[in-house]
């Protein structure tokens, strides 16, 4: 028994130092590209129905660190602000199946062939998505672009991005991993469990190859929720066992991009055909890039098992893994200088707004900025932790208000008036 649980953690401590040095790293540049990558910015380019909106939205996708319950409320405010239903859906599919801190993990875990191609293919089927939809449906048109002044850069709490390196730094190690630790952790914990408990060539003899082990891959990766980050240590698990790189990269598309709270949220925004559409891309996608890749890596034959030691020293490793730690246990803490509860000095009353469905960060600066386009609101902020929104203004319309917040995928549970 002391030996199984020793082997869990060497496989488990194994994964962390392979990874931690390459996802430290891809934290600072998402940091960065938080900073540089206005929305403002990205709506200015997804704006009609054309190829050209479609494969921006595709490219401007692919390193955004947003996972599948952050990416919907981003893509709804996208349709709202007069980006075309082929544009949005190419951002959908292209977004959560990778960012630039996932990357770097399935550069460290998966190798470079992996890492190139996995980009690739997210933005090849975003594209693919994007185009089916302004083909097979054209109801709609554009979004309905909002007038008025718009906050573009809210945080949750009501206040502004912070510019610069410190709001890089603030966001890349300790917004994003808030957002992502505990999918990481287990993540990684089940990684262990893998290489500890499942003998070689397990899925090889079991699944076998080809098509077959690519469709178990998709239905194990469809229904449940895995962010983009955290599933890489499982899948260079299952690979290292016996499944083909090609059946894993089906379960690494399928997993981020699809779940069933995401494809009711994409039904009930984008409507019913847009959402099978996006899932038949998705699957279609994972069955063809899979292949695809099975076929290069027979090709070249290149190594595709989880372990890619590179040439960094083991200190390093080690070290990198320790900071990590340190990281992912500081995200589960408020920094000072947010508002983690309305700021006493508000005069006046307060509207109480309870939301149910927001997840992450992504999702509160998406109601927040939502809530500050409403007409009469002069500050908004939303309180994650509690899954409410607090509002001030004059003249508050509450159904306009629960419409702002609905029209993000989220749904209204009451409100309250009498104050904070």
């Amino acid at each position: 028994m002391t030996e199984f649980i020793q082997d869990i953690l060497m496989q488990t401590w194994g994964t962390l130092r392979e990874m931690s040095p390459f996802l430290l790293f891809g934290f600072l540049v998402a940091g960065i590209l938080y900073v540089f990558i206005r929305p403002e910015l990205v709506e200015r380019h997804l704006g009609g129905e054309g190829v050209s909106q479609v494969v921006k939205a595709s490219i401007l996708g692919v390193p955004l660190p947003l996972c599948s319950c952050g990416v919907i409320p981003v893509a709804a405010s996208l349709r709202r602000h007069g980006a075309g239903k082929g544009a949005t859906t190419a951002f959908l599919i292209s977004t959560p199946q990778t960012g630039v801190d996932s990357i770097m993990v399935t550069l460290s875990l998966l190798g470079p062939v992996f890492a190139v191609f996995r980009p690739l293919f997210a933005f090849v089927s975003g594209v693919f998505g994007g185009a089916a939809v302004n083909l097979l449906d054209r109801g709609g048109g554009g979004g309905t672009a909002q007038k008025g002044p718009v906050c573009v850069d809210c945080d949750a709490d009501g206040g502004h991005r912070s510019a610069g390196m410190g709001g890089a730094l603030r966001y890349g190690f300790h917004t994003l991993p808030g957002d992502i630790n505990r999918a990481l952790i287990a993540g990684i914990l089940l990684a262990g469990l893998i290489g500890a408990l499942v003998p070689d060539d397990f899925f090889a003899s079991v699944l076998g190859g080809g098509i077959i082990a690519m469709l178990v891959m998709m239905a194990v990766g469809i229904p449940i929720y895995v962010c983009a980050t955290a599933s890489v240590p499982i899948a260079a698990a299952l690979i290292a066992k016996g499944v083909s790189p090609g059946a894993a990269l089906a379960f690494l598309m399928t997993g981020p991009a699809t779940n069933a709270a995401t494809i009711m949220t994409v039904s009930r925004v984008m409507g019913r055909r847009t959402a099978a559409i996006y899932l038949g891309v998705v699957a279609v996608s994972a069955i063809a890039g899979g292949l695809l890749l099975d076929a290069i890596f027979h090709a070249g034959s290149f190594d595709g098992t989880m372990r890619h030691p590179w040439m960094l020293p083991g200190w390093l490793k080690s070290v990198s893994a320790a900071l990590l730690l340190a990281v992912m246990a500081g995200s589960f803490f408020r920094l000072p200088g947010g508002k983690g509860e309305p700021a006493a000095d508000i005069k006046g009353k307060v509207l109480k707004i309870k939301i149910e469905g927001m997840t992450c960060e992504h999702c509160a600066s998406s109601v927040t900025r939502a809530l500050k386009e409403v007409r009469g609101v002069s500050s908004a902020w939303v309180d994650l932790k509690k899954g409410e929104a607090f509002v001030t203004g004059g003249d508050l319309d509450i159904s306009l208000l629960g419409e702002a917040v609905e029209s993000l995928g989220y749904k209204v549970t009451g409100s309250d008036d009498s104050g904070t």
